[in-house]
């Protein structure tokens, strides 16, 4: 009888939680990027949350954007807030670290060694065990809270340092020159409270308070070095051989008081509770997609997805309120405020990505950019904790506000909306401050701009065609024919002579010499940002049709377009990896263009494109992304490529078809419908697509609509081996 009782509440279990039964966690690697080029970390985080509390093993330089290099051995602290992937380091505020035995007054010599055999990595948890000072941390996290759990298993004095000075932006002779304003106290003998003013690559202001389970016996400060504000403070302990410190972290943008409210419901120490309940909520989000295929495509699958949902990160407090990029504290008009939106990436896949699989965090991804907008005067470019860092070029919030529109969301003001776009477009503003040459010359001359001439207009182009179409839905002629001209200007910079996008004087002449396949560093003032011409030369994603006719045709388009992936790129930056003749996997710019050979006709081309691109540069190793994963648009490619499309043009609402790597992929959307993508007969030698289906009926467009997605339903590739066209 008690067995059957057991198999019963079993069972009722099983059928409460549905399909998150399954543990769809234990595929997922934190670890997959942290080496080579990808810039991920391997710390502790709720789904889109606030904090990300990570292990520190290096500093200074372009390999430790996110802190963390695989290959370390040595630990040096774990900080709160990291970022996944980009490149350019910041964030790593509130640096902690077990210490034992005599007191250091070098905030560096307190590094530790580990073996990898100790370290361990899954979804909301980090763990590894220091060999130097004896002692086992585990990291857990709530959408704004940091949990640690450690055990000093030495005989010395325990303690814990808390450097309140360094960042992740730290210079390479280890100066904080960073910090502009710091205060930092102890509220009681359990409670540290402060704050800090800084300005690394965007402005930060923040406050935090640290509690822990045990009262400090003692604290010392750490002699301060030139130009620093923050302390460091070495807390100890009186604790035996195999006790427990625990420490629980929450920030604010807002004030102190703030942040002790962001610890919430969080009111005990129970760190298993709150570790489940974070693998919990990330099992939930993993489970609205379910795969068939090896053990290995789920390990890269599902620690893509997870990858995509680190960020944009919450940027509101628990009450609501936050400090916005006027500096000014505010109420978010949404359910939640969000930051981190590297928007010269994610707007090519993640943003798209997300409006499929997250579509209840649409609207306030919006409407946090739309806040933002009205705060500097412009849409957001590269947003960093409430406030613009004006990394890269474009607005590319703009597309992403108007392919949300475009989808039906409207949890925002639509007018509202444009006319930020319109305002974002006209006023000068830091990143872009000569619009009235733009729109004299319809394009920008590489003689009136200091750089980035070519890839300026392109981009431009294509926020100038999301707002076109944005006026369009909205009922204004008048702008919606303004931004459609200037959605044109991108032809002013082709040349007919050498086939490219090239630099042009204001006089109409061409920039000589022109090498298209040689890249010229942005900073000797070339004309491209981190691209060549042979590459930016594609970057028409809202017109394909006039770029193949450019070239005379599909047939020629085709031709033309092989030569990419030919040759050989020369190039001496750091994050143009992933080669495949001139083309790089590794940064955005190239993203879309496997995808143009199914537009001019030629989909066997796109299928073995992306194959190869599936085979080498996506694996399950540390170093198993090819370039910076940049905030999740590195995975967004390879999740919607396995599927068979991805969104050339994200505001048309349009997916070309490529074809699929793995063998189904059911994704379980959030309107209780389902779209399940299945390819008949792949195979490693089956990797073209003979026929297509769309809930059972022969389907030949070369794209499928957002609609079919949403709706629910069946795609069904028939792969052969036989090249068809």
């Amino acid at each position: 009888m008690l067995r059957f009782v057991k198999l019963l509440f079993a069972f009722l279990f099983l059928t409460s939680v549905g399909c998150n039964a399954q543990d769809l966690t234990k595929y997922v690697d934190p670890f997959i990027g942290t080496g080579g080029n990808g810039h991920t970390y391997p710390g502790a985080t709720a789904p889109f949350g606030m904090l990300q509390p990570s292990p520190v093993t290096g500093f200074g330089s372009w390999a430790y954007c996110s802190s963390y290099v695989y290959t370390d051995t040595s630990i040096m602290g774990f900080a709160q807030t990291t970022l996944s992937g980009t490149g350019c380091a910041d964030l790593g505020n509130i640096l902690i670290m077990p210490v034992s035995g005599k007191l250091v007054r070098d905030w560096d010599k307190y590094r530790s060694n580990f073996q990898k055999k100790n370290e361990y990595a899954a979804p909301g948890y980090y763990s590894v065990y220091l060999d130097d000072v004896k002692t086992k941390v585990e990291i857990t996290a709530s959408e704004r809270v940091a949990y640690y759990r450690m055990r000093f298993d030495g005989k010395d004095k325990k303690g814990m340092l808390i450097d309140l000075q360094y960042s992740a932006g730290t210079g390479k002779r280890g100066l904080h020159t960073h910090c502009k304003e710091a205060s930092s106290k102890w509220l009681d003998e359990y409670t540290l409270v402060g704050y800090a003013k800084e300005k690394r690559w965007g402005y930060q202001e923040y406050y935090y308070v640290i509690k822990f389970n045990r009262p400090i016996s003692n604290n010392a400060v750490l002699p301060q070095i030139e130009n620093e504000k923050a302390l460091r403070h070495v807390a100890e302990f009186n604790m035996q051989s195999g006790d427990e410190l625990m420490a629980k972290i929450a920030i604010s943008s807002v004030s102190i008081e703030s942040a002790m409210k962001n610890f919430g419901d969080i009111n005990n120490w129970d760190f298993d509770a709150v570790r489940n309940a974070t693998k919990e909520k990330w099992n939930n989000l993993l489970a609205r997609a379910n795969i068939k295929g090896t053990k290995d495509q789920k390990k890269i699958f599902y620690t893509a997805l997870y990858h995509a949902m680190l960020q944009p990160n919450l940027h509101s407090d628990v009450d609501g309120y936050y400090r916005n990029s006027a500096r000014e504290v505010v109420k978010c008009a949404g359910e939640n405020c969000y930051t981190t939106f590297s928007l010269w990436d994610t707007y090519r896949a993640a943003h798209p990505l997300y409006t499929i699989i997250m579509p209840e965090r649409i609207n306030d991804f919006v409407v946090s950019m739309l806040e933002q907008g009205d705060a500097q005067g412009y849409l957001p470019i590269w947003a960093l904790y409430g406030g613009e860092t004006h990394c890269m070029i474009g607005n590319h919030s703009i597309p992403v506000i108007v392919e949300a529109w475009c989808k039906g969301f409207r949890g925002f003001d639509g007018q509202r909306a444009l006319n930020l776009m319109y305002k974002t477009q006209t006023n000068p503003h830091p990143r872009i401050n000569n619009w009235p040459v733009y729109l004299q010359y319809g394009y920008y001359p590489v003689d009136k701009v200091r750089m980035e001439s070519v890839s300026l207009t392109l981009e431009n182009s294509y926020d100038d065609y999301a707002v076109a179409e944005m006026a369009k839905i909205m009922g204004d002629e008048e702008g919606r024919a303004c931004y459609a001209r200037r959605s044109e200007f991108f032809k002013n910079i082709y040349d007919t002579t050498t086939l490219c996008s090239r630099p042009r004087y204001a006089d109409g002449s061409w920039q000589e010499p022109f090498t298209p396949h040689i890249m010229t560093p942005t900073s000797k003032g070339g004309s491209f940002i981190e691209a060549t011409a042979s590459q930016f030369t594609w970057h028409v994603q809202h017109d394909v049709d006039w770029l193949i006719n450019f070239y005379g045709g599909p047939e020629s388009f085709v031709k033309r377009l092989d030569t990419l992936f030919e040759g050989e790129l020369v190039h001496n930056q750091l994050d143009i990896t992933g080669v495949i003749g001139q083309y790089a996997h590794g940064n955005e710019p190239c993203h879309h263009i496997p995808y143009l050979y199914t537009l001019a006709g030629r989909q066997d081309k796109t299928a073995a494109l992306v194959r190869k691109i599936i085979d080498t540069q996506y694996t399950s190793r540390p170093d198993g992304l090819c370039g910076n994963e940049d905030c999740g648009q590195m995975s967004a490619w390879y999740l919607f490529t396995v599927m068979g499309f991805y969104p050339v043009n994200p505001v048309s609402c349009q997916y070309v078809l490529g074809a699929p790597q793995i063998e189904e992929v059911a994704l379980n959307l959030p309107n209780g419908k389902s779209f399940t993508v299945k390819a008949q007969g792949l195979s490693s030698k089956n990797k073209y697509v003979e026929r297509v289906y769309l809930n059972g009926k022969l389907y030949e467009l070369p794209y499928i609509t957002h609609d079919d997605i949403v709706n629910g339903g069946e795609l069904k590739f028939v792969m052969t081996d036989k090249v068809t066209k």
